[in-house]
């Protein structure tokens, strides 16, 4: 399926627009071989000839609305001087997100963790070895990115929580996707800020269990959903994986912080 849509975009890009893409990676699940059929997306950096003028990013839109919707095919475009410099400042390129083509505002997907996925883990589909892109990783600005990425983002949200499962029966069935994103999600942060390295969310869901054993039962269902099996979960596990976000980010902050 990975190869198949990749090769499908190519296809379509090189007729709208010939010799407009140079080169694409495949990064995100897929790299770190834990890619799951009906809930993984393919996640792409894909480098160009020339920055995109307004009739590129016309044709390219065109050419994602007409990709399947499942799974998406999400990524970045760099051109020629981004792929030298390698920003992690949420600069304004052309991405894809959920299969939605954007342009015209900041790209959150610039992080220095996409940039240690593509050095390390990056598949070429088009292009040369990821050894012979210089790719560059500042080992601060990772560390400070993973720590502000759990305070802003993970924190921030399950601060909502309390409010929100306020009157719900602790057995009333929630949102598995939900559940098993906050359950899974910030352990990988954690382990990046510990090994300077990336593992899939499902290596992050053992990784929790080692860390604290008290959320691996839950963090191993997790796993298991996103491994197709049938799992359900309720707003007492959803209440939880709340815990388990700030259970996690406050460790981090006191292990690895300033």
């Amino acid at each position: 399926m990975i190869e198949q849509r990749t090769q499908a975009y190519l296809e379509a890009v090189d007729r709208a627009l010939p010799g407009y893409v140079t080169a694409l990676y495949v990064v995100g699940s897929a790299a770190l071989g834990a890619w799951q059929p009906n809930v993984s997306d393919v996640d792409t950096v894909i480098l160009t000839s020339r920055p995109a003028s307004i009739d590129d990013l016309a044709a390219l839109a065109a050419v994602h609305a007409r990709m399947p919707a499942s799974p998406h095919l999400d990524g970045v475009y760099l051109e020629p001087a981004m792929a030298r410099s390698w920003p992690s400042d949420k600069q304004v390129v052309p991405f894809v997100v959920n299969g939605e083509f954007r342009t015209a505002r900041p790209c959150g997907e610039l992080n220095p963790v996409l940039w240690l996925t593509l050095q390390r883990y990056g598949i070429p589909v088009r292009g040369p070895a990821t050894a012979a892109l210089g790719v560059r990783v500042d080992p601060e600005a990772l560390r400070r990115y993973n720590l502000t990425n759990l305070r802003e983002y993970w924190q921030s949200a399950v601060a909502t929580f309390p409010s929100a499962l306020a009157g719900v029966a602790p057995d009333e069935v929630m949102d598995a996707e939900t559940v098993c994103w906050f359950v899974l999600g910030p352990p990988r942060l954690h382990y990046t800020l510990a090994h300077s390295d990336i593992i899939s969310k499902s290596a992050a869901g053992t990784y929790l269990g080692q860390l604290f054993p008290e959320y691996a039962a839950l963090a191993q269902r997790a796993v298991r959903w996103r491994a197709g099996e049938s799992e359900q979960f309720t707003a007492a596990d959803l209440a939880v994986a709340g815990d388990i976000v700030d259970t996690v980010a406050d460790d981090a902050w006191r292990r690895y912080g300033d």
